[in-house]
């Protein structure tokens, strides 16, 4: 059951890079950049939020690093550069957060909630309240 809510979490708009593949392996199977991270011990969705948060040129030079590491596809000795740019083009566009948006904003059950929405339902509880003493017996005094 927690696998299933786990996989609910995984960004959709991370596909597109994690399923795109970085060449062959010896056997000639085709390696995906998630299988790649994962044979180098790292989870790929973790790993893709963090190269999403960083600027375009910082997100190709860690993935060309992590690229270099990996030994099962033959010609990423040469191409792990040029692999590495191609990429890096496939990561989603990261919000920019400015510190406004983080004020703004807090974390609840791992969603995103404005500060609007909790300032609504604390003014519907606040009515809600009000009512309540209001048409409550032996408020007619």
């Amino acid at each position: 059951m927690s696998e299933n809510k786990a996989l609910g979490t995984r960004p959709p708009e991370f596909e597109r890079f994690l399923y795109a593949p970085v060449g062959e392996d010896r056997n000639g199977y085709v390696v995906t950049v998630l299988s790649a991270l994962a044979r180098l011990g790292l989870d790929p969705w973790n790993e893709t939020a963090e190269l999403v948060k960083l600027r375009r040129e910082e997100a190709c030079a860690r993935l060309e690093i992590l690229l270099s590491k990996f030994r099962d596809v033959p010609e990423l000795k040469q191409d792990h550069n040029a692999v590495a740019q191609e990429l890096s083009l496939l990561l989603p566009e990261s919000p920019r957060v400015t510190p406004l948006t983080r004020v703004s904003s807090t974390v609840a059950n791992g969603r995103l909630v404005s500060s609007g929405a909790i300032w609504t339902i604390l003014a519907i509880v606040f009515v809600l309240i009000q009512m309540l003493f209001i048409n409550s017996p032996g408020s007619d005094e």
